[in-house]
């Protein structure tokens, strides 16, 4: 790479860092309970900045060719705590925090690259199963310290591309016909989401199991304000009910 383009690209990515941090010190500075949504602003913007920022440094690193690029994403995905398992026919993937709001403006490669990385590291280890037809469960766990009042439509989240993502490994076709999306909103110890994949015969009892947890000690539960909270039935990706085959 030329001196002089990295020389711009390395002061494009410090301007960037440089009105981050301007961002946190006023976050780190603001009364919340009365410049609440000037907060969540800032905090929106600030996060979207990083995401932009960290897509620079890795495109900086791929273009000087200081390390391939499945080396790299799969590094990242390791110190974003992104995780792929697989057991009994059913493949979990914990991605950490939650996911983005539906936006143009949101860069989704700062997950999909690491995820996509991920994925592909761990099916030459361990083949995953290529499901015809399976339900995509997707598990929005919110710290249950925080305000419930954070918690988001799931129509407004960004899940076409992680599913996407996914889709390129586990599945043979992610249309409605094929694919059955389920969404539900539990409390945990901390912000992440899970993508839960399996076949639509494994649906009813692992939905069952489910709701055995929610009403015992695990770690995720339903919140506390709404303890009698049901989860919702499947939904397929044209929004309509999807009924599970029976196991």
């Amino acid at each position: 790479m030329e001196r002089q383009i990295l020389h711009e690209r390395l002061i494009k990515i410090r301007t960037g860092v440089s009105r981050m941090t301007q961002m946190l010190d006023a976050m780190q500075d603001m009364d919340l309970p009365f410049h609440e949504m000037r907060y969540r602003h800032l905090s929106l913007e600030a996060a979207l900045l990083a995401e932009r920022t960290a897509c620079s440094i890795r495109n900086l690193v791929f273009d000087a060719d200081l390390i391939s690029r499945p080396k790299l994403l799969l590094q990242s995905a390791h110190t974003q705590g992104i995780e792929v398992s697989h057991s009994n026919g059913i493949v979990t993937i914990h991605l950490p925090g939650l996911l983005p709001k539906r936006s143009s403006r949101i860069n989704t490669a700062f997950l999909t690259e690491p995820l996509y990385a991920c994925l592909e590291e761990y099916e030459k280890k361990c083949p995953l199963p290529r499901y015809h037809s399976c339900v995509v469960c997707f598990l929005h766990v919110y710290d249950y310290a925080l305000p419930s009042r954070r918690v988001r439509d799931y129509d407004n989240l960004e899940c076409k591309q992680l599913l996407d993502t996914a889709a390129a490994f586990l599945m043979t076709d992610d249309s409605g016909l094929m694919c059955d999306l389920y969404h539900t909103t539990l409390s945990g110890d901390q912000d992440c989401t899970m993508l839960v994949i399996m076949d639509k015969s494994r649906f009813p009892s692992w939905l069952e199991q489910q709701k055995e947890h929610e009403n015992g000690s695990e770690p995720c539960r339903i919140f506390k304000e709404n303890p009698g909270r049901k989860p919702d039935p499947p939904q397929n990706t044209a929004g309509r009910p999807a009924a599970a085959d029976p196991p």
